[in-house]
């Protein structure tokens, strides 16, 4: 057999990836200056509500600006990351350039007066914003423009946690249920690697978290890197992952819809989300879920936060919940931020809860929640896998050799299957339906397959219309409940 070899296929891959490494090297470095940015005004804001706690009572006020300020100047950026995603997946008119300066100042105010949110949304938005712009500039094709915008949000997603494989795999894993588009590899690990770079360049320091259970928790001898009757425990748990990010999910979307019936008038729906913020705090009794909940701050040391959550006692058996209910009213109501950071809380939480009802280590249930329960609302259990291992394995030896990987993955995918195709992100298409059925559109959204399925109200009003003897009919669609999109 000849040996065959085609040095112009090689030449072409060669300039293939000297042109992407010539395009997203600097979009990287562009938007990990952005993202520092945002991550050290966000610590300035930090400080200055845990300094001066009566500012939570102008939370109101501030959703209020950012109504105004969306109302009057982002129309046309109010899809925020399904924006991004419905652009990448059917190019059109681009994303505007000052989504990026308007969710930026969204977040600030959101997070100076109190409301739960997180930091991904943001930092997506703002990669995806600054791609959209490099595109205008150098005037690329429909295919070329895909590619940079998932290099825009490698770059922010990697840039903004600190976690620059995960960012480039969750950029491509987003997209579309059950497909990759490895084309955008080399472009999205670039940008990635170099966002986080330039982040960290700009003296920027991520948070850190801490595994402790290792291989000295193995129960067979033989087998000193996988404990079975560990590994069974992580599969029951990532279950209640799973219908975690399910929970977290639909309230999300419903809260929303409600949102819209209630105040019709967007620019007052974040005013009200901030009354009910208001209300929630003095109903618990703490300030702990408002913010970030990364860590805590130094009058209140013993706070719930996420790295509480890794320490045996250091979440109640309710946090995650509580976690939930705040972030739901505060993005569903119109402040802005992500969900992902509130997710990582959730997940840390209820890993907590899960290890002491199991009998596991605290702090690994804590961590396999972190990844799990996004991995299930994000649908991208590769990336989650992944961002386990770069955050919680570095400089721990031991943790890798003890099987920390496996369990993560199998935290990860379980919490990813049980999810069902449901999601934070509804223009999320579903490539490969992760079991068949009629209300899976072939090649649809989340969003079509969420209008398809049938819940518990459809059920609850089909057995009063059986009992009435009439039929159940749809209920004419109102136009408030249909999204910044314009899509139902």
């Amino acid at each position: 057999m000849p040996f065959r070899w085609n040095a112009r296929e090689h030449l072409a891959l060669l300039m293939y990836v000297v042109k992407w490494l010539l395009i997203a090297a600097p979009l990287g470095a562009a938007v990990g200056s952005l993202v520092a940015l945002f991550l050290w005004l966000l610590d300035k804001v930090t400080d200055f509500r845990w300094e001066h706690p009566w500012i939570l009572f102008l939370l109101p006020a501030g959703g209020v600006a950012i109504g105004l300020m969306y109302r009057l100047l982002g129309r046309s950026v109010e899809g925020g990351s399904n924006l991004i995603v419905e652009q990448i997946h059917e190019p059109g008119g681009g994303i505007p350039s000052r989504m990026a300066p308007l969710v930026l100042i969204g977040t600030i105010i959101t997070h100076l007066f109190g409301g739960s949110a997180g930091r991904e949304g943001t930092a997506v938005q703002m990669g995806g914003s600054l791609a959209s712009t490099f595109c205008r500039w150098l005037r690329l094709n429909e295919a070329d423009t895909r590619i940079l915008l998932m290099a825009g949000v490698a770059a922010g997603f990697g840039a903004v946690f600190g976690t620059p494989l995960s960012g480039a795999v969750f950029a491509m894993e987003v997209l579309a249920i059950g497909t990759l588009n490895y084309q955008a590899l080399i472009p999205c690990l670039a940008a990635s690697i170099i966002g986080d770079a330039v982040t960290s360049a700009w003296g920027i320091q991520h948070s850190h978290y801490r595994i402790l259970a290792g291989s000295g928790a193995s129960l067979i001898p033989h087998a000193p890197g996988l404990n079975w009757l560990l590994l069974g425990k992580v599969a029951i748990a990532a279950l209640v992952f799973g219908l975690a990010s399910v929970l977290f999910s639909e309230l999300a979307h419903s809260a929303q819809r409600i949102f819209k019936r209630l105040v019709r008038w967007p620019v007052l729906r974040p005013a009200l989300g901030g009354l009910v913020i208001i209300a929630l705090v003095y109903l618990v009794g703490t300030r702990d879920y408002l913010g970030l909940g990364v860590s805590a701050d130094p009058v209140h040391p013993n706070a719930v936060t996420i790295q509480s959550c890794f320490l045996v006692g250091g979440a109640t058996w309710w946090s995650w919940w509580w976690k939930i209910l705040f972030t739901v009213v505060t993005i569903s109501s119109g402040f802005k931020g992500g969900e992902v950071t509130p997710l990582f809380f959730i997940g840390a939480a209820l890993g907590n809860v899960l290890a002491r009802i199991l009998g596991a280590p605290v702090d690994l249930f804590a961590g396999l929640g972190f990844v799990a329960v996004f991995a299930g609302a994000a649908n991208t259990p590769l990336a989650c896998t992944l961002m386990a291992v770069e955050l919680f394995a570095p400089g721990n030896g031991e943790l890798l050799s003890s099987g920390f990987v496996v369990y993560a993955a199998v935290a990860c995918c379980f919490a990813y299957l049980i999810s069902g195709h449901s999601g934070i992100y509804l223009s999320q298409r579903i490539g490969s339906p992760k079991i068949d059925s009629p209300s899976i559109p072939p090649d649809g959204s989340l969003r079509e397959a969420r209008d398809n399925r049938r819940g518990l109200g459809d059920a609850i009003a089909g057995i009063a219309a059986r009992r009435a003897k009439i039929t159940p009919t749809t209920p004419e669609v109102d136009a408030m409940d249909e999204d910044s999109t314009g899509k139902v």
